[in-house]
């Protein structure tokens, strides 16, 4: 049986997908996923909704949880009921399917700068994969923030002990939105081929590749020969706004927006440092016009919980 495009699964159907079933939905959707990113810390800037709540009635159709601690687990003002997980408790106010960032940080890497200190829950470890999928995540996403010395390396490691780990039963997406402190940020750290089909070889689902003209080197063209590689070899591509520019004006997020679309997007991530922790919130909606239109992005704004 054909699984629905995301576009149409409603939030009840969202929460419940299989890891393998929403793959299927992402790819038959055909590059009209919105991924926004929350960092799971930071005190909501409305106060009394989440910021999760926030992205999800702006558009988005996964969140991505950024800063989750696996082994101490929490949302800024979130209180989960007895016996309830935080990411349950998020799923059950947001209706989308939730995943979490884990840090494939290499101790002896060069990192430009003070190194910043990444806590045990949010490396990126069989252990806190298994706890993350326990407490309800669908998607495990191996990257690294600004400043941890995550490399290609220790990305593929952590994929192929994570994908031991959980087999089918999560999604693994790899790759980098950044230079997270190592190198220069050229865009052959991200680009290479032999560095992708490693990122596949060892399990992963979708590969992270920033979105043309956030990273310096990432053009339309570079970054569609690597979606036409992933592609041809089975996954799916998300690309990345990881450089603050979530927080620029309109017409630099739909110039992201079509360019990411036209080098072969399947799922188009925004970041979390527009305002800090969040998207600026219109951008998430603008973004998804943009790749989609008015009837689909106000249809997913506008279904129930």
């Amino acid at each position: 049986m054909s699984i629905a495009r995301i576009l149409d699964l409603r939030p009840e159907e969202l929460v419940k997908v299989t890891a393998r079933d929403l793959l299927a939905a992402i790819r038959a959707a055909e590059g009209r996923t919105i991924l926004a990113e929350v960092i799971c810390p930071v005190m909501p800037i409305l106060y009394d909704v989440g910021n999760a709540e926030l992205v999800a009635a702006m558009g988005a159709d996964i969140i991505l949880l950024n800063l989750y601690n696996a082994q101490q687990p929490a949302v800024f003002g979130l209180s989960p009921v007895t016996g309830q997980s935080v990411i349950d408790a998020v799923k059950g106010l947001i209706g989308r399917p939730v995943g979490v960032n884990l840090e494939a940080v290499d101790w002896d890497s060069d990192v430009q700068g003070e190194r910043v200190k990444v806590e045990r829950g949010r490396l990126a470890t069989p252990e806190n994969a298994r706890l993350a999928y326990e407490q309800g995540a669908c998607m495990i996403t191996v990257t690294g923030n600004p400043g941890t010395g995550v490399t290609n390396s220790q990305i593929k490691q952590a994929v192929t002990q994570i994908r031991a780990e959980l087999g089918e039963n999560i999604i693994i997406t790899a790759g980098k939105m950044h230079a997270a402190g190592v190198g220069g940020g050229a865009g052959d750290i991200f680009l290479s081929q032999a560095e992708v089909g490693g990122f596949l070889s060892a399990g992963a689902d979708i590969i992270l590749i920033p979105a043309p003209g956030t990273i310096p080197g990432i053009t339309v063209d570079s970054a569609r020969e690597v979606a036409a590689y992933v592609h041809g070899h089975g996954g799916l591509v998300m690309t990345a706004v990881g450089t603050s520019q979530e927080g620029a004006d309109t017409q630099t997020i739909r110039t992201i927006a079509l360019n990411a679309k036209m080098a072969g997007a399947d799922i188009h991530h925004i970041g979390d440092s527009g305002y800090m922790g969040i998207a600026v919130p219109e951008n998430i909606m603008n973004y998804s016009i943009a790749v989609r239109g008015r009837r689909h992005t106000f249809r997913r704004m506008a279904m129930r919980v």
